[in-house]
């Protein structure tokens, strides 16, 4: 484990990386942070808008920036990624790699099945296209488990249940 001690919550938009980070929070002594909500309050703007109005290259540059300093800066801390986060080539710097994992129906269904699925589907506006989001999916999960240290299968687990296995495998690992 590096020597931060972070751990970097990776995998899908939807799999739940926020609500384990919630669970983990409450459970241990980590502080978190978001990396999309980082670049919001750097951006004074929402990720979709700094898509619509810049583009993908100009927002991978800003992860750019984010992951240069959580690797300096941040430590002891759960950082939770955007779906693309995972190709920022210090990510082994800044923390060990921990893939949350389902597969690409279960994502769907659980953002569905949110009480606030309307609020969460237009957050993420590439599920208007579930074709695309799944040829997108397809395409990363080779990718995701390629950078993971750890793999976490989250498919019908609470958050809480997934937060103990990742802090319970972090252990183990280090």
């Amino acid at each position: 484990m590096p020597n931060n001690k972070n751990i970097i919550l990776i995998g899908f938009m939807g799999v739940g990386k926020g609500s384990v980070a919630r669970e983990i929070i409450k459970i241990s002594e980590y502080m978190s942070v978001d990396t999309d909500d980082l670049i919001e309050s750097m951006e004074n703007r929402t990720v979709k808008k700094i898509f619509e109005q810049e583009g993908e290259a100009y927002f991978r540059n800003l992860e750019k920036k984010i992951s240069l300093w959580l690797e300096n800066c941040v430590k002891n801390t759960l950082i939770s990624t955007g779906g693309g986060f995972y190709k920022q080539e210090n990510l082994k710097d800044i923390g060990v790699v921990v893939f949350l994992n389902s597969p690409f129906d279960k994502i769907l269904k659980r953002i569905k099945s949110h009480p606030n699925a309307s609020k969460k589907l237009k957050k993420r506006p590439l599920l208007n296209d579930l074709k695309k989001a799944k040829e997108l999916y397809k395409e990363r999960l080779p990718e995701y488990m390629a950078v993971a240290d750890i793999v976490i299968d989250v498919t019908d687990k609470s958050a809480l249940e997934c937060a103990k296995e990742l802090l319970k495998k972090v252990k183990e690992h280090a």
